[in-house]
């Protein structure tokens, strides 16, 4: 194999950075985070899509209520948690954001009381 050519897969097309470099996303999407109405594209993570607005922080610690967002990014720490469609305790950094989905703080544990 010749180096620099990239390489062919399975079906015989080439893969690589000029394969990579002509993709282009799906057609953005809007879901609501707090009330706003935010944008998002097909594959994100409600974090990524969040991040991507601006917005770093969407959780408050349940004794001092201190502000949390991403930490890990791959589903161990925990410090993502969102209510997401009325469910709370939603890993954001995994769970794919949805067309029209309602994404919330989440405040302490997520249940009232």
């Amino acid at each position: 194999m010749s180096r620099g050519r990239g390489r062919r897969s399975e079906r015989g097309d080439r893969t690589g950075p000029l394969r990579l470099a002509r993709a282009r996303p799906d057609a953005a999407f809007t879901f609501t985070f707090d009330g706003r109405t935010l944008p998002a594209l097909s594959g994100q993570t409600v974090a990524a899509a969040l991040w991507s607005s601006g917005v770093t922080s969407w959780r408050t610690t349940r004794d001092a209520g201190r502000p949390r967002g991403v930490f890990c990014g791959i589903g161990v720490c925990f410090d993502c948690l969102v209510a997401v469609d009325g469910r709370p305790n939603q890993r954001a950094c995994l769970v794919p954001v949805e067309s029209g989905a309602e994404v919330r703080t989440q405040e302490g544990t997520g249940h009232d009381g």
